[in-house]
C-alpha cells in the first residue's frame, strides 16, 4: 500500500539563462487547485512585462491530478518538460512556475524544451524534498469506563489525536493514522467493544 509521498517543505527558487532569454523558476508546495490559481495569479500580476508565464502542477499521494500550462510558448514546449522535472523527481503536492523574459532571439522548440526543464531543475535543486506519510481519520465511540483500554492503544499505535469528546458516560475520539495501520488501530479499537 502507498502511504508515503515526496514533496517540497517550503518555497524554492531556480534560474537559467539562454540566448538573452531568462527563466525565472518558482517551486511551491500546494494542496488544492485553488491554492495553485492563486499563486499563477500572483506571478503573472507580479511578472506582468514578462512574455510568458508557464506550470506545472501534481497533486495528491496517488499522483493522478495535473497540469501543464505552456502560456502561449510552441504546443509542449514548456509546461511539458516542467511537469517531467516533478515526474522524475517524483513529487507531488508541487506547483513549479516558470517566468520568461524574451531576449530577442528564438530558441527554437528544442531550446525552449531545454530552458524550461533546466529552470524547473535548478527550483527543485534549491527545494528540501521530505518525505510525507498519507493518513486516514479513524472515529472510535465507547463508553467512559473503556478509557484507560482506548488511550492505551492510542499510546502503543501513537495516532495523532484530532479530537475527543465526552458527554455523559459517552466519548468519541478521533485519530489520525498513517493509512497502512488504519485497519489494525480499527479492529483493535473494535476488539474492546
Amino acid at each position: 500500500m502507498l502511504d508515503e509521498f515526496k514533496t517540497i517543505a517550503s518555497t524554492s527558487e531556480g534560474y537559467y539563462t539562454e540566448k538573452r532569454s531568462k527563466f525565472l523558476a518558482f517551486a511551491h508546495h500546494v494542496q488544492t487547485v485553488d491554492e495553485v490559481k492563486d499563486i499563477i495569479a500572483q506571478y503573472r500580476k507580479k511578472y506582468y512585462d514578462a512574455r510568458h508565464v508557464c506550470y506545472a502542477y501534481m497533486l495528491g499521494a496517488e499522483r493522478t491530478e495535473f497540469r501543464a500550462n505552456d502560456d502561449g510558448e510552441p504546443s509542449s514546449t514548456a509546461g511539458k518538460p516542467i511537469l517531467g522535472q516533478i515526474n522524475s523527481n517524483e513529487l507531488t503536492d508541487i506547483l513549479i512556475v516558470v517566468v520568461r523574459y524574451y531576449g530577442g532571439v528564438n530558441l527554437g522548440t528544442s531550446g525552449l524544451i531545454v530552458a524550461y526543464r533546466e529552470a524547473a531543475a535548478d527550483a527543485i535543486s534549491h527545494a528540501t524534498i521530505e518525505t510525507r506519510q498519507v493518513e486516514e481519520i479513524v472515529q472510535h465511540s465507547f463508553s467512559y469506563p473503556q478509557m484507560n483500554d482506548v488511550m492505551r492503544i492510542v499510546k502503543d499505535m501513537q495516532p495523532r489525536i484530532i479530537s475527543q469528546t465526552y458527554e455523559g458516560a459517552s466519548c468519541n475520539i478521533v485519530l489520525s493514522i498513517r493509512k497502512s495501520e488504519a485497519s489494525q488501530l480499527r479492529s483493535r479499537l473494535q476488539g474492546l467493544l
